[in-house]
């Protein structure tokens, strides 16, 4: 049986590079792995590995953070650590992930050992620019990782600077067909607690509609939004077996399918979810094997291109969403992104 692993926007916790920065990381990581009922052992690998994260951080990159989150897969769930940094990068990932290649005064275990010691890892880096570091631990003692299915999906919220709440969220849930997914990208309007819960409401009528086609899950969100500052927002059918993908969205959400060669833009329509929504429309592209789908808010600047990311769409989906964040997110604002990559059969 396969599964898709989904990590829930509100349960992310962004620590910035600073000198307290591995203390903090160790801290909120074993935290996560012993509410998850993690063994003594496993939380030890699970507080080395953001440490090693941590300081080579500190030591190389000009700036980053460390992102922790629970992620799940239907029963199964895990702990997720994200190193994201705006570092040199790394000339040569495959020698840097060698046993015994360690960053100088680092606690030497390497990102190779990472790799070991997690049950599914990734390194994608562009040089000059920064890399993302992923490993994520699942909690039950089964031996590695679920089995993949042919979508797999993840993404990243971060809230405005200094403030708790992320007006950002994003949801994933089954539809009729094949493997068939729907997500939701939904940006509330402004920023903080108001636009948190507009966009909690906007997730809880996601998963209650009983509806599979965009347009309508859309309307249906549109309902449960009256009587708040509304949100823009885009729901997205994955069909793998069809190979494509239907959009329908309202206001300034990006969505694309996207190939190492290219981009397709799937519009949104001028209007609030909410407020003022115009009969929906749904747009369709391909989405064939080793092309993913990309929402985001605009908190992210929607200028990037595929070609700016060589070898990313073969990662994990949370390591595409993350290194799209981290070179496409505007300084300060609230900001989200949901992937679902289509995997070759």
């Amino acid at each position: 049986m396969t599964f898709t692993v989904i990590a829930e926007a509100g349960e992310v916790h962004w620590l910035r590079a600073d000198v307290a920065l591995a203390p903090a990381a160790r801290r909120h990581a074993g935290n996560l792995a012993r509410d998850l009922g993690m063994p003594q052992a496993q939380v030890a690998r699970v507080e080395l590995c953001v440490t090693e994260m941590a300081t080579n951080m500190l030591k190389y990159a000009h700036d980053g953070s460390l992102v922790l989150r629970v992620v799940r897969a239907r029963d199964r769930a895990a702990v997720e650590c994200l190193s994201l940094d705006s570092g040199p990068g790394i000339r040569n990932v495959q020698e840097a992930l060698r046993d015994g290649i360690s960053a100088s005064g680092s606690l030497g275990i390497g990102l190779g050992t990472i790799a070991r010691m997690a049950d599914v890892s990734g390194v994608h880096s562009l040089p000059g620019r920064g890399t993302v570091v992923h490993a994520r631990f699942w909690a039950d003692g089964e031996n590695g990782a679920p089995a993949a299915g042919p979508l797999d999906t993840g993404g990243l919220t971060r809230p405005l600077g200094g403030e708790q709440a992320c007006g950002d969220t994003w949801a994933v849930r089954t539809a009729e067909g094949p493997d068939a997914l729907l997500l939701m990208m939904c940006d509330g309007l402004g920023h903080g607690p108001l636009a948190a819960q507009a966009s909690d409401r906007a997730r809880g009528a996601f998963r209650a509609s009983s509806h599979t086609d965009p347009a309508r899950v859309l309307e249906d969100i549109h309902q449960a939004l009256r009587n708040s500052r509304g949100a823009a927002v885009a729901v997205a059918l994955v069909e793998p077996a069809a190979q494509r993908v239907r959009v329908s969205g309202a206001g300034n959400i990006t969505a694309l399918a996207a190939t190492s060669s290219g981009r397709t833009g799937l519009p949104s329509l001028p209007g609030i979810a909410g407020v003022q929504l115009p009969r929906p429309r749904t747009f369709e592209a391909a989405l064939p094997p080793g092309a993913a789908l990309i929402m985001h808010s605009d908190g992210l600047s929607d200028r990037w291109k595929p070609a700016d990311f060589p070898g990313l769409l073969a990662h994990d989906s949370s390591v595409v969403a993350a290194q799209i964040f981290s070179q496409a997110a505007v300084r300060r604002d609230d900001a989200g992104i949901v992937v679902a990559v289509h995997r070759q059969p």
